[in-house]
């Protein structure tokens, strides 16, 4: 039982430091070496749990893609509105990706040229904001005049576009100024009647009602 336990913390260790390695250095230039010593393992522990670079970036990605997965399945506005929906998935994605390198590796991954096959994230997240954005299209959510496919289109690039800027210059991660690019787009996406509820504004970090909680609050 106390191997299992070390072997777990050993297995956790080499996926968070590879993940830092990563997101800060890209796949082609980390090295096995380098994310042992930075984990604090020997190599041959690193390749009894990864045989590969290929197979730690492929873990990275995977427990990734998970988390997406758990975050926008359990963010549901209270009125049913697609893009409330969507502004608690994004309010969710910025915690995330300012708190955990994981979720950094996963995106930056996806996005990186040296790593083929690897977009498991970005694929997930991709799929998921179109399904939403297009169910707000249909239920007259959206602005006139936007394509479903263009706002899709351009969540999904910013979410990437901060993580590969991130991961040059950190200033472009702090959470406050994620918050700040979402705050001044996500408002022009949606149509609001004069008087009625406005899905942006007051969809909460899980679709909960509240302005001092909205990722979008004006």
């Amino acid at each position: 039982m106390v191997k299992q336990v070390r072997a777990a913390r050993t297995r956790q260790a080499l996926i968070r430091a590879a993940a830092e390695a990563f997101a800060h250095d890209g796949y082609a230039r980390a090295s096995l070496p380098a994310i042992s010593r930075r984990a604090g393992v020997s190599a041959g522990a690193l390749h009894f749990h990864f045989p590969s670079k290929d197979a730690l970036a492929g873990e990275i990605e995977s427990t990734a893609a998970r988390t997406v997965e758990e975050m926008t399945g359990s963010c549901r506005a209270l009125d049913g509105s697609a893009l409330g929906e969507l502004v608690a998935a994004i309010r969710r994605l910025v915690v995330a990706l300012a708190a955990d390198p994981v979720m950094r590796a996963g995106f930056t991954l996806g996005g990186d040229p040296a790593r083929d096959g690897g977009a498991t994230v970005l694929d997930s997240w991709h799929g998921w904001v179109r399904e939403v954005v297009f169910r707000a299209q249909e239920d007259g959510e959206l602005a006139d005049g936007l394509s479903a496919d263009c706002v899709a289109g351009a969540v999904v690039a910013a979410t990437v576009g901060f993580e590969v800027l991130g991961s040059r210059e950190r200033d472009w991660l702090p959470k406050e100024r994620m918050v700040e690019f979402w705050t001044c787009l996500l408002p022009r996406l949606a149509t609001v009647p004069c008087g009625a509820p406005d899905p942006v504004r007051d969809a909460g970090p899980t679709g909960d009602r509240g302005p001092e909680s909205s990722l979008a609050g004006r």
